[in-house]
């Protein structure tokens, strides 16, 4: 896959109608390509606002005796404009240990193949040499250093990921379902430009993806930064990762089910606590105020002040802006006493 916006250069992705009928959005993260990219902001100069998660990660990975882990997977996917699509099979998307199996079964000529073009942006260490020659336990031992990746620093995140990705789930949801598949592809705006039947976005490269009837799956990602992702193998079956709005903090504590809105009410007000009920489903200022049956005025002085406490996340589509939960605010209305896995 490529990464990376380099100047003027343009990803064009082309639709039929073929392929603008099979247009879906995941249903939720990757384990591979969240552990692919989490590794990317670990480096010295890794994006500011990952800047509290890269402190804890590092320190993990320490506490575990896996840094040498953590540094073969980011040899094999550097932060530049490519890393092999081989580490992020469609697999994944039903599973770490899916993803894994798969990527274990990688045939040899593409391991080369893939390889090669990352030795032409970044020099790779000698292992990688093996690896390209189809060793199959430099296979193995790649994908033991994912897992233990995933397991040391991204696991522990993965309800707020989830949580923040079926948030911007919500929010790709009620695009479609108010402007159909042209209003989904507009609410990705503006790190995408869609003017049909293609879709454009600043890349590394300038070249042209034709679908040819394969369809799209797009992939909100929590730990993509700096722009979409795409394959870069076009007669792969397309994807695209593309970053979604996050929020930096500790996870919340918690929160008793019993009782909860009484609680809530105690602690925010009862207007507020219900503001933040209403919230599960996502919402528009003016939609909060017909519901809960309060002033537009009222519901967007509730909104600011949940959303100044890290409760309430907005996602901006045309001319509206869509209210959330984030995983904090969703943390303190259910009570995340479990953790979800991925594995």
């Amino acid at each position: 896959m490529i990464t990376r916006n380099v100047g003027g250069n343009v990803l064009r992705l082309h639709f039929t109608d073929a392929d603008l009928a099979k247009i879906w959005v995941a249903p939720g993260p990757d384990p591979l390509w969240e552990t692919v990219l989490g590794v990317q902001p670990m480096c010295r100069n890794g994006p500011r606002s990952f800047g509290e998660w890269r402190r804890r990660a590092r320190t993990e990975l320490r506490r575990r005796g896996v840094e040498g882990s953590a540094r073969l997977v980011g040899a094999a996917a550097p932060p530049a404009s490519y890393f092999p699509d081989f580490l992020t099979p469609a697999e994944g998307r039903h599973g770490l240990s899916a993803g894994l199996e798969a990527l274990r079964a990688t045939p040899p000529d593409r391991l080369g193949r893939e390889l090669a073009l990352t030795a032409n942006v970044r020099r790779l260490p000698r292992w990688f040499a093996g690896l390209a020659a189809g060793e199959r336990e430099h296979l193995d031992e790649l994908a033991d250093a994912i897992r233990c990746v995933y397991e040391a620093v991204i696991r522990p995140d993965w309800t707020r990921a989830a949580a923040t990705v079926e948030a911007d789930r919500m929010v790709r949801a009620r695009a479609l379902r108010d402007g159909g598949v042209a209003g989904l592809l507009d609410s990705l705006r503006p790190a995408l430009d869609w003017r049909a039947p293609t879709l454009h976005m600043r890349y590394p490269e300038d070249r042209d993806i034709h679908l040819e009837g394969r369809g799209l799956c797009l992939i909100p990602s929590f730990f993509c930064h700096g722009g979409p992702v795409a394959l870069a193998d076009p007669e792969l079956p397309q994807v695209l990762v593309y970053p979604i709005a996050r929020t930096e903090g500790p996870d919340a504590a918690p929160f008793g089910a019993d009782g909860r809105l009484k609680q809530l009410g105690g602690l925010l007000g009862r207007t507020r606590a219900r503001v933040l009920t209403a919230l599960q489903g996502s919402a528009t200022t003016g939609e909060l105020a017909r519901v809960l049956h309060i002033s537009t005025a009222s519901a967007s002085e509730h909104v600011r002040a949940l959303r100044e406490a890290g409760l309430v996340q907005g996602n901006r589509v045309g001319g509206c802006v869509i209210h959330s939960l984030t995983p904090l605010g969703e943390a303190l209305l259910h009570g995340v006493t479990e953790q979800r896995d991925a594995a």
